[in-house]
This record gives C-alpha cells, structure tokens and sequence, in this order.
C-alpha cells in the first residue's frame, strides 16, 4: 500500500479529517488553511511518542490512538486554548491494515472527544514513531502561561495524580490486579482526558499553568523557574484515588504522584481569592501547596519539614554511564 493510499483509507475519510469551526482547507493540498477569529492568537504545540520510550510495544493500537493525540492536546488544555486541529507524522516499520484500522479509529475517538480536526501530516516507514502537532486558539493576552505564578498563590491541581504512572506495571506486564483495581488505573494511562473545559474557566484567574506530563515535582519546578519563585508541595494534600492506594500502598501512590508522570492533570497556580467560585462552579480543584518567594520546589511533609526526594520525574534525555 502507497503512502497517498494508506492516508486516504484510513485518515483522509475519517470523521474527524472533515474540517470544522477554524478549518478553512483540510487534508488534500499542500497546506492546511485554519482561520483565526480577529482578537485572537494561534496556540501551537509538537508531541512525539516514540515506541520503546514514550510506550511498550506490542500494545493495543485503538488505545495508542487515544493516548497520542491526549498527550497532544493536553498541551493546549495547559494554555487554556480552544482546539482546532491537529496534523499527524506517523512512522511504521511496516504497512499492517488492522493496525492502521485500529488506531484511526482510536485517533478519531479522541479527536472527536476533544473536538478538534485532522488537517494533514505525513506517512514514512522506520521505527514506529507518532508526532501530533496541535493547534488552538485563545483570546489575545490571555493564554495561561508558565511565567505568572505570585508568593502567596495557592498551588492547585485538577484531579488526582499518579494513576497513569501507577498503571505501568499493569501496562508492562509486571503485575496483575483485580479489575476494581486495575481498569480506573490503565484508563487513565491510555484514555487520558485533556482539561480543555478547565484550562478555559482558569483564563483570567490562574497566574501560572501547564499540564503534569514528567511528575508533579518536575513539572512545578518549571512553573518555579519561570516564574522565579519558590513552591512548596504538602504531601499530606496529595489527592490519591482509592485504586492507586490500594495497588501500590500509601508510600508508593504518594511517588507516583510526586514523580510517575503521564498524569495530563493540570497544575496551576491561583490567588486564593479566585478560588472560592471556581469551587462553586464544581471544578475538581485540590490545592496541594503554596507560591513563596524564593526559587525552587520543595516537599513538605505534614510537621512542616523538608523531605524533597532526589528524583524529581521523568527525564527525556538522560546521561549514559
């Protein structure tokens, strides 16, 4: 099968490729055309999974569409943007039409989920590989950004943490558990939920924002370095579901959620007085710390006292012994 085949058979005539609110030209020319509305800014932003880093192989295609384009737009939840379409470079070592089936039709459940729209992108053979780019669109001067956070804010996140990182076992085989158990968790890590709708309540009322994808503790630290501020975490305040708990005991969900990453949760930062309504409105906020002046972040735990662990999160690039 042709490149300009496989793109027409299983991407160009999925539902999702079928333009929508932004998309003036879709799939078929060299360019896609997205229209910005006046008064508003494009929001961009490039994922790549790699197989073997980013995830295992063999694994369910359906679910590897779902998480690909989650962990993509994730990003734009993260900026408190509106999604409108997506292009995908996608990387087989070999041409398999079930494989192809399955995780377009993964891919189209998620886009459609998100509602944004496959505009483009390219086919290529090699180790498997799947990069998104993302594009959405916010009001100028009010995307959330990483460079706002002020001392006296309240740290705060959107959901639980550490569910995807506690799935890893499951995912790799290494462990079993009953479904009580492990269903929430794996869901998490394969379907995970951008926070689109949250990410958009908080434009205008959070200082500092992104989406936790390395651990909670890494990811905090950007938000820190950005803004130049110091940031203390509880970890008595660490919302934990029943499921994580119970698969890998207090201590262990505690560094899942500190260090696991693949959350896609927001973290943000909010003055204390913008709280209150967002609470009201039923947003699921949990406030786990708090903004100082300083630099860097810090683990407290319930007496107050510094128990910051030497490993932070994930780490794209490490140095080879």
């Amino acid at each position: 099968m042709g490149e300009f085949e496989l793109i027409r058979n299983f991407f160009a005539a999925a539902p999702c490729a079928q333009g929508g609110e932004g998309v003036a030209l879709g799939i078929g020319d060299d360019c896609a055309l997205l229209a910005v509305p006046p008064g508003e800014q494009l929001a961009i932003s490039t994922d790549t999974l790699v197989t073997g880093v980013h995830f295992a192989e063999p694994c369910d295609p359906f679910l590897l569409g779902q998480r690909s384009l989650a962990v993509a737009v994730s990003d734009l939840a993260a900026m408190g943007a509106t999604p409108v379409a997506f292009t995908l470079a996608l990387t087989l070592p070999t041409v398999t039409v079930d494989w192809l089936d399955a995780y377009a039709r993964g891919l189209n459940v998620m886009a459609q989920h998100c509602g944004v729209a496959l505009v483009g992108g390219d086919t290529t053979r090699g180790p498997l590989s799947l990069t998104m780019t993302v594009f959405g669109r916010v009001p100028a001067g009010k995307a959330l950004t990483r460079s706002g956070a002020q001392p006296g804010d309240l740290l705060c996140v959107g959901g639980e943490l550490g569910n995807a990182a506690g799935a890893l076992p499951l995912v790799l085989g290494q462990r079993t558990a009953d479904a009580a158990i492990a269903d929430p968790l794996l869901a998490h890590y394969w379907s995970p939920r951008p926070q689109l709708a949250l990410g958009q309540a908080l434009r205008g009322k959070a200082t500092s924002a992104l989406d936790i994808s390395d651990g909670l503790l890494a990811d905090c630290g950007h938000i820190a370095l950005a803004s130049k501020v110091g940031i203390q975490v509880e970890r008595d305040r660490l919302p934990l579901s029943n499921a994580l708990v119970a698969f890998l005991g207090q201590s262990g969900a505690e560094a899942a959620a500190l260090s696991g990453g693949d959350d896609y949760v927001l973290a943000f930062t909010l003055p204390s007085v913008e709280l209150p309504a967002l609470l009201a409105a039923g947003w699921p906020i949990h406030v786990i710390g708090r903004v100082e002046a300083g630099q860097g972040v810090v683990l407290l735990d319930a007496d107050g006292q510094d128990i910051t662990p030497q490993t932070r999160g994930y780490q794209h690039f490490r140095e080879t012994p």
